[in-house]
C-alpha cells in the first residue's frame, strides 16, 4: 500500500462497500417492520374474517334446509333479521357472519326440539360466536363442547371436528337435550351443559336465561313495529 493511487482505490472500494452494506441493512430492517406490521394487522383481522368465510360455507347450503309456508317464512326471516341485528351490534360481529349461525341453530333446534333462541344463547355466553374458540378445559367451537363427553353425537351428525360450525351447533344442541332430560328442567340442564351442577345460585343458566330474553326481545319490537 505504499502507492497513493493503490491506497486511494481501496479507500474508494472499502466506502463503497460500506454504503452497499448499510443500504442493505436498512432494507432488511424495513422488510422486517413491515412484516411485523402485516401480522399484526392480520390477526387483529383474522377473527372476523374467519367468521365471514364459515358464514359463506354455511350459507352454501351445509345447514339443514326445511320447508314452511309462504306466511311462516316471512316471519321467520323477520325474527331472524332482528335476532341477527341485535347480536350483530352486541357483540361486534358482521351479521354477515351471524345470520348462517342463526339459521344453523334454527335448524339444530328442530332437530334436537328445543327453542332455537336458547341454543342461540347458549353461543352467546359460551363464546360470544367464535367458532374457533377453545377453553383451557378443552371445550371447542360455538357451543364449547368438549370432544371426549361427546363423541357419539358428533358421529350421529356425521361431523369430524367440533371445530366444524354446523357440527358443533347441532353436537352442542344434542347434549343440551341430554342434559335437560336427565336433570328434568331446565335451569338444572344448562348448569350440567356447563359443568356448574354443583352451584347452587344457578348462576350460568340465570345469563342464558336473560340473553334469550333479550333476544326475544328484540324480535318481539321487530313484530310489533312491522320493520
Amino acid at each position: 500500500m505504499n502507492n497513493p493511487e493503490a491506497l486511494k482505490k481501496f479507500m474508494r472500494e472499502m466506502a463503497s462497500f460500506a454504503m452497499h452494506f448499510a443500504h442493505g441493512g436498512l432494507l432488511v430492517a424495513g422488510l422486517i417492520v413491515t412484516t411485523l406490521l402485516f401480522v399484526h394487522v392480520r390477526s387483529a383481522e383474522s377473527h372476523e374474517r374467519g367468521l365471514q368465510e364459515i358464514g359463506s360455507m354455511i350459507a352454501a347450503g351445509r345447514a339443514v334446509k326445511t320447508a314452511a309456508p309462504a306466511t311462516e317464512a316471512v316471519g321467520a326471516t323477520a325474527a331472524t333479521r332482528a335476532t341477527v341485528d341485535y347480536l350483530s351490534r352486541k357483540y361486534r360481529v358482521a351479521a354477515s357472519a351471524i345470520e348462517p349461525i342463526v339459521r344453523a341453530a334454527l335448524a339444530a333446534g328442530e332437530r334436537a326440539d328445543l327453542d332455537p333462541m336458547l341454543i342461540v344463547a347458549v353461543m352467546a355466553i359460551e363464546s360470544g360466536f367464535n367458532p374457533i374458540a377453545e377453553s383451557p378445559m378443552g371445550a371447542q367451537g360455538l357451543m364449547q363442547v368438549i370432544p371426549r363427553f361427546h363423541q357419539d353425537k358428533l358421529d350421529a351428525v356425521s361431523g369430524t371436528s367440533l371445530l366444524d360450525p354446523i357440527a358443533n351447533i347441532h353436537v352442542g344442541a344434542l347434549a343440551l337435550k341430554e342434559y335437560i332430560r336427565l336433570t328434568g328442567s331446565l335451569e338444572a340442564g344448562l348448569q350440567q351443559y356447563a359443568g356448574a351442577a354443583n352451584d347452587g345460585e344457578g348462576l350460568y343458566a340465570a345469563k342464558v336465561l336473560a340473553e334469550k330474553q333479550r333476544i326475544e326481545s328484540a324480535i318481539r319490537r321487530v313484530s310489533q313495529t312491522g320493520a
